[in-house]
C-alpha cells in the first residue's frame, strides 16, 4: 500500500510536467507566428531595477525517519507521503540569496522487527506540523544566470509538532504476542490444537498513546521540539515564471522522543542521540506578481525621452505649458484654446483688465482698454518734428473702420481731385504703395495734406 502510494505521486509528478511544457510551448508558438512587421516594431529590453515580490510553492514528497526505531527498507516501506507549502523572496537584486518561508505537513512512522530480541518488536506512528524559515544560496557567484538548471543549498530553523501513537492491539483489543520464529500469535485461544495461538497479521491501526502508556519510564516528555532543516537540490526552469524544484531536507532535531525510544529509558534503550527524519520532494514555485526580467516596448518610441514639461500647467489654465502661448495668466481668468485671456472686443486688452470692454473694432485704445481720441493719438505721434516711422504708419491708416467711413456703400469709387496727384501711374487706383508715400509726404511737411484729409484718404483706400 505504501510503496503504490508514493508510485501515484510520481507519476502525478510525471505527468504535471509535459503539461506546463506544452502551455510554455503553445505560448511561445504563438509569440513566433506574429506578424513580422509588427515585430519589426518592438523591442525586448532589460527590466532596470526589477521589483521581486513573494513567489508562492507548493508540492509532494515522502518523510522518512531516522531515530531509535526504524524500518529495514525505509526508504519504501516507511516513507510517508507529505506536503509542502513555501513563500520565497529574493534578498537581492542579483537573485543571489532567498528567504523562505515554509510548512511542511506528513507522518513520521517506524517499524521494528527482531527475531532475538523479542523486545525490539517496536512500531510508531506520528502526524507532525513543522513551521520553518531557511536561506538560500543558489551559486550565482559561480554560475551565470539563465541556465535551464540551478542547483541550490538553504539552511534553517523550524519547529515542529509529533503525536507518536503504536499499533500494539489487533481489532479485538488483544495485545500483540510476537513469537520466536517471527510470527505474531493470538494466545487468548484455549483449544488444544492451537497451544501457540493462531496466526494473525498487524492492521496497522496505531491506537495507542505512547506517552500516555509511558512503557519505558519516559514521563510526560513535550512533544515539540525545534529542528535545522538542510535543504539541498535544484530548480528546473519551466517557464519565465515557473520552476521546478527536485530536493531533498535532512531535519536534525533536538530531540529524542519522536519514536517513544530515548537512551534515558528502560528496559528498552536507545542510542545517544536525537531523531531525525527526511523529507525527498517536488515542488513547483509561481513567480506571480514580480516584474518581468525583460519588456517589450514599442521601437518607434524607444529613442524618444519624454519630455514631462509637456504635461506641466503652472497657471493652471487648463492648457499645457508646452501649448499655452500666454503663461502666467492670473488664476480664475477665462481662456482661450491657446491659453490666452479672453478680448471680447479685439482690442488687445483681455476682459480681466479691460475697462471699456465694447471698443469700436479697429479702435486705438490705452492699456486700460479705452478709446483713445484721434486728435490726441495725431498730437501724440505727430506733435514731434521727426518723421515716423514705418512701423508706425498702421496707426495713421487703420483707426477708422470702413463701416464708419463716408465712403461705404458706393460702388465704382472715382478719385477725389485733391487726391489725383497721389495716383502717380494714372490708373484711377491709389494703391496701398501711393498711400505710404502721401502719409510719408504728410508727415515730413512736404504734402498740401491736411490731418482731416489723410483721414478722409485713409477712409478713400478702403472703400476703393
Amino acid at each position: 500500500m505504501k510503496i503504490q502510494s508514493s508510485i501515484s505521486i510520481l507519476r502525478a509528478i510525471m505527468l504535471m510536467i509535459p503539461l506546463i511544457w506544452m502551455i510554455n510551448y503553445s505560448a511561445t508558438g504563438q509569440i513566433r507566428e506574429e506578424d513580422e512587421f509588427e515585430r519589426m516594431l518592438l523591442e525586448e529590453v532589460e527590466v532596470e531595477n526589477p521589483v521581486y515580490k513573494p513567489v508562492i510553492g507548493f508540492g509532494v514528497g515522502n518523510l522518512s525517519f531516522f531515530g531509535d526505531v526504524n524500518d529495514y527498507h525505509r526508504f519504501l516501506l516507511g516513507s510517508k507521503p507529505g506536503i509542502k507549502l513555501n513563500i520565497s523572496s529574493f534578498l537581492d537584486n542579483k537573485r543571489r540569496f532567498k528567504v523562505n518561508f515554509f510548512f511542511l505537513g506528513g507522518k513520521l512512522s517506524g517499524n521494528e522487527r527482531s527475531y532475538i530480541d523479542l523486545d525490539r518488536n517496536l512500531n510508531f506512528e506520528s502526524e507532525i506540523i513543522n513551521l520553518g524559515i531557511n536561506f538560500e544560496y543558489n551559486f550565482g557567484h559561480i554560475l551565470k544566470p539563465g541556465k535551464l538548471i540551478t542547483p541550490f543549498l538553504s539552511v534553517g530553523l523550524s519547529s515542529f509538532q509529533f503525536n507518536s501513537k503504536g499499533d500494539l492491539f489487533d481489532s479485538d483489543g488483544n495485545r500483540y504476542f510476537y513469537w520466536s520464529d517471527g510470527t505474531i500469535r493470538d494466545v487468548s485461544q484455549t483449544s488444544p490444537f492451537a497451544y501457540r495461538g493462531e496466526i494473525v497479521g498487524r492492521n496497522y491501526n496505531y491506537e495507542t498513546d505512547l506517552r500516555n502508556l509511558d512503557l519505558y519510564g519516559l514521563g510526560n516528555y513535550p512533544q515539540f521540539a525545534l529542528a535545522i532543516p538542510v535543504d539541498a537540490g535544484f530548480d528546473l526552469k519551466v517557464t519565465e515564471r515557473v520552476n521546478m524544484r527536485v530536493g531533498t531536507s535532512l531535519y536534525f532535531s533536538f530531540t529524542d522522543v519522536v519514536d517513544n525510544v530515548s537512551s534515558q529509558g528502560a528496559p528498552i534503550t536507545g542510542r545517544k542521540r536525537n531523531d531525525w527524519f527526511g523529507y525527498s520532494y517536488v515542488t513547483f514555485h509561481l513567480d506571480l506578481f514580480s516584474d518581468p526580467k525583460t519588456r517589450v516596448i514599442e521601437r518607434l518610441f524607444a529613442m524618444q525621452e519624454f519630455d514631462y514639461t509637456t504635461v506641466e500647467d503652472e497657471d493652471n489654465d487648463g492648457v499645457f505649458d508646452f501649448y499655452d502661448l500666454c503663461p502666467g495668466t492670473p488664476f480664475g481668468v477665462e481662456v482661450d484654446e491657446d491659453g490666452c485671456p479672453i478680448d471680447s472686443d479685439g482690442d488687445g486688452i483681455p476682459d480681466y483688465r479691460d475697462e471699456e470692454p465694447n471698443s469700436r473694432p479697429g479702435a486705438f485704445v490705452d492699456e486700460n482698454g479705452v478709446e483713445i481720441d484721434p486728435d490726441d493719438l495725431v498730437q501724440l505721434f505727430g506733435a514731434s518734428s521727426e518723421a515716423v516711422l514705418r512701423n508706425e504708419l498702421h496707426l495713421y491708416t487703420s483707426y477708422e473702420p470702413i463701416r464708419f467711413s463716408r465712403y461705404a456703400g458706393i460702388a465704382n469709387l472715382e478719385i477725389p481731385q485733391k487726391f489725383k496727384f497721389i495716383d502717380l501711374n494714372n490708373d484711377g487706383y491709389i494703391s496701398y504703395e501711393e498711400l505710404l508715400r502721401a502719409i510719408d509726404s504728410f508727415f515730413d511737411f512736404a504734402s498740401p495734406l491736411t490731418t482731416e484729409d489723410i483721414y478722409e484718404l485713409n477712409e478713400f483706400f478702403f472703400a476703393q
